[in-house]
């Protein structure tokens, strides 16, 4: 019993780090979010973080208030982004510790 006490647990020390390379994989990758065909784009980190927003200069002038919903809408676009690959990448882990015991 103490042998397969032994697996276990090394089984889960290799899951626990294939969860946390995947985790940090995923915070270090940069998302990129855009909205009106690209006169909004927004990149945001995997930790959410955003870290640019770039506008193009021409819809300023046209309609402020309609830029503004652009900005949320591309912010919102790369977080949807982020949940879909942290799914990927982290999805395999759902069952972390069913059955190991």
């Amino acid at each position: 019993m103490n042998k397969m006490n032994q697996a276990q647990m090394m089984k889960l020390k290799k899951m626990q780090k294939e969860m946390m390379e995947a985790q940090a994989k995923l915070e270090s990758t940069v998302f990129k979010g855009t909205s009106g065909g690209g006169v909004v784009v927004a990149m945001v980190k995997g930790t959410h973080e955003v870290v640019s927003v770039e506008i193009d200069k021409e819809a300023i002038e046209d309609d402020l208030e309609m830029v503004q919903d652009m900005i949320v809408l591309a912010i919102n676009d790369a977080n949807k982004q982020i949940e879909a690959e942290s799914q990927k990448l982290m999805g395999g882990f759902g069952s972390l510790g069913m059955g190991l015991f």
